[in-house]
Order: structure tokens, then C-alpha cells, then sequence
């Protein structure tokens, strides 16, 4: 996929503005365009203001015309995908509307042309079945917003080919975004299923009066999300045990486990046979003798955001 070919924006709101951001930051010539009047124009004039504030915060590299400039407005959908190596499609989230626009897109796209659906939990197969190119799509999910946010989830439908979540792996890293990719289809991927289940348990934790709202928020801001902020839960437990995660699995897997006994009734420890996978897929990036120096790099992470914290403004 050539950095010279343009990508399209096909559904211009919040996402798809976000998304004109994250391509034309990073030199892509971009093509926006909506079925609804004035949506495009009014996306690129929004995109504009947010380019302005990544500018204060140095947050691009080049004046903010500059990249604005790379993005264009399309009036049909046909001239929006008319050459373009990738098309991020970014529509109201029902099945039915993703299903028109794939409907559409098959009857303008070219042969080459990948598809990324911005879809947060729908999966790919229930709308793009149909479609002569569906073997070119696959979900990529971005965080809101995504220019800031680089976490994008790549989910590939049944038919999807390798060489789709391959070529879309490779353009996500091009432009900055961090891909995350799933072997299969599941509902809810994999960011919103690690979200729902802290929001399940948040909601029990406040509907039975454990802890207050805040104070329940008080334990991500100030407590899980510090450490979340530059690590994932693997690492997280790699590094808070002194023989890494097969330790932390033998001194607080039980816990877990009676912790989920509490809510569903199921007893589920962690089985030996996974712990000690995740264990050689963390031994792979990490050798048990550099533990004690990675600690050290969590702890100066942890103070350099500490630092940031404590110079922000209360409010």
C-alpha cells in the first residue's frame, strides 16, 4: 500500500473526523464524505479546531494548513474511493446501516481497495457477507479519539484474508495507531469485553454500597490506571511478584477465583497449563533476570507521571 495512494472517510462524524485526523497527521491524503448534507464540511471544519489544539500541545510537526490541506471533501461515494488504497468507513452503528454502505461500496470500489469498519462490537461477518470485496474487510475499531488514543482492534470476518489483516496491520503502525489483532470474530472484541467486565463489577460494587461512586473512580484514576496508563494486566502481575506471573498466579489466583465464586457461583481458578504459556510468552519479551530492571523502569514511569499529575491544574 503506497504512502501516495489517498485513503476515504466514509461517515464523517466523531470517529470518522478523528480518523481524517489520524491519516492526514501522518501525510496520507485524505477524502471525506457523508450521505447527510453539510456533514463533511462540517467534519473537516471540527478537525480543523482539534488540529489547532494538537498544535499547542506539539502534538504534530507541521503547520496546521498544511495538514489540513491533505484533507478533501467528496460529494459522491464513488469519487471518495476513486483510487484509494484504503477506505475507513465510520457509519451509524446498526447492522442495517453497514449493510447499505457495504452494498454501495461494492458497486464503486476498486479491485485492490481494503475496507476497515469502525465497528465498536458489531462483527464484520454480519454486514459484509454479501459484498463481491468482503475478503479485503475486517474491523478496525478505533478508541475515541483516535488521534489520541492509538489502540485500534483488527478483527478479521470468517473470509477475511491474511493479506488484509496483514496490509491493515501495516498501515495502522504507518500512521501512528497501536494494532491489536484477533485471530476470530467475538462478540464485543477485546477492549470492550476487558471494559465490561471492570464496569460489571463497578456497577455491583456501587449498586451494593461498597464503595461510594467516587471513591469506586478514585480506584481506577488513582490506583489500576496509573500503572494501566504504560502497561497491560500481563505485564502489571509480570512485575508485581518476584518470580513473575506463574508466582503471582500461585500466591492470588485463589483469590480471584473465590471472587468469582461471590458473583456467578463458578470457581474458577486459573489453569496451571494457561499461567504457564502467558508465562513463556512473557519469558519471550522479558527474561526472568531483567524483572528487577523493568520494576525499575515501571517505577520511573510512575514517577514521571506522578510529576505530570502534580503540576496539572485541579480542574
Amino acid at each position: 500500500m503506497s504512502t501516495a495512494d489517498p485513503v476515504a472517510i466514509v461517515g464523517t462524524g466523531l470517529v470518522g473526523m478523528g480518523w481524517a485526523i489520524v491519516f492526514a497527521r501522518a501525510g496520507r491524503s485524505v477524502r471525506l464524505h457523508d450521505s447527510v448534507p453539510g456533514m463533511a464540511e462540517k467534519a473537516r471544519a471540527t478537525a480543523a479546531q482539534r488540529l489547532t489544539d494538537l498544535a499547542a500541545a506539539e502534538l504534530i510537526d507541521e503547520p496546521v494548513g498544511d495538514v489540513l490541506a491533505r484533507i478533501a471533501i467528496a460529494e459522491t461515494l464513488a469519487a471518495a474511493v476513486d483510487g484509494a488504497a484504503y477506505v475507513q468507513e465510520s457509519v451509524f452503528e446498526t447492522a442495517p446501516v453497514k449493510t447499505a454502505v457495504f452494498s454501495d461500496l461494492d458497486a464503486v470500489l476498486g479491485e485492490r481497495t481494503i475496507v476497515g469498519s469502525s465497528s465498536s462490537g458489531i462483527p464484520a461477518s454480519v454486514y459484509t457477507g454479501h459484498v463481491g470485496f468482503r475478503a479485503r474487510s475486517l474491523v478496525v475499531h478505533p478508541v475515541n479519539p483516535p488521534y489520541l488514543i492509538p489502540a485500534v482492534e483488527l478483527v478479521p470476518a470468517p473470509w477475511t484474508q491474511a493479506a488484509t489483516v496483514a496490509a491493515a496491520r501495516s498501515l495502522m503502525l504507518e500512521v501512528g495507531q497501536a494494532p491489536i489483532v484477533l485471530t476470530r470474530e467475538i462478540n464485543g472484541f477485546v477492549l470492550n469485553r476487558l471494559q465490561g467486565v471492570l464496569l460489571m463489577e463497578a456497577w455491583k460494587l456501587y449498586e451494593e454500597g461498597i464503595a461510594s461512586l467516587e471513591d469506586i473512580d478514585l480506584t481506577v484514576s488513582a490506583g489500576l490506571g496509573l500503572r494501566w496508563a504504560f502497561m497491560g494486566p500481563f505485564e502489571t502481575i509480570d512485575l508485581n511478584a518476584v518470580g513473575g506471573i506463574s508466582d503471582y498466579a500461585r500466591r492470588l489466583a485463589p483469590l480471584f477465583a473465590d471472587i468469582a465464586a461471590e458473583r456467578d457461583g463458578t470457581h474458577r481458578p486459573w489453569p496451571d497449563a494457561v499461567v504457564q504459556r502467558a508465562e513463556g510468552d512473557r519469558d519471550a519479551r522479558l527474561a526472568r533476570a531483567q524483572l528487577p530492571d523493568r520494576s525499575g523502569w515501571r517505577d520511573r514511569r510512575l514517577m514521571a507521571l506522578a510529576r505530570w499529575r502534580k503540576a496539572q491544574p485541579e480542574s
